[in-house]
């Protein structure tokens, strides 16, 4: 067990609340903060900005973003996204 994370929706637990970087299928990433997901990875992100490059290419706000289409989530600890 590392960090308190025994599953991997542990993982999801620890960030609710918290910025979280959400890569998606086509390339996308976007960087937002965590406050709902559901058992198929379903998210909601609040403050989301799109992300290109590592600079932010527009605000979006609040956002649900499908399971089936992410490939990983991240703790978003980078100044970058401020």
């Amino acid at each position: 067990m590392v960090n308190g994370i025994e599953r991997p929706l542990d993982l999801l637990n620890n960030s609710k609340n918290k910025e979280v970087l959400v890569h998606l299928k086509g390339d996308k990433q976007f960087v937002g903060t965590l406050l709902a997901f559901d058992i198929h990875i379903n998210i909601v992100l609040d403050n989301t900005k799109e992300m290109q490059n590592n600079e932010v290419k527009r605000n979006i706000g609040l956002t649900f973003l499908r399971g089936d289409t992410i490939i990983f989530i991240s703790p978003a600890s980078f100044s970058s996204t401020k």
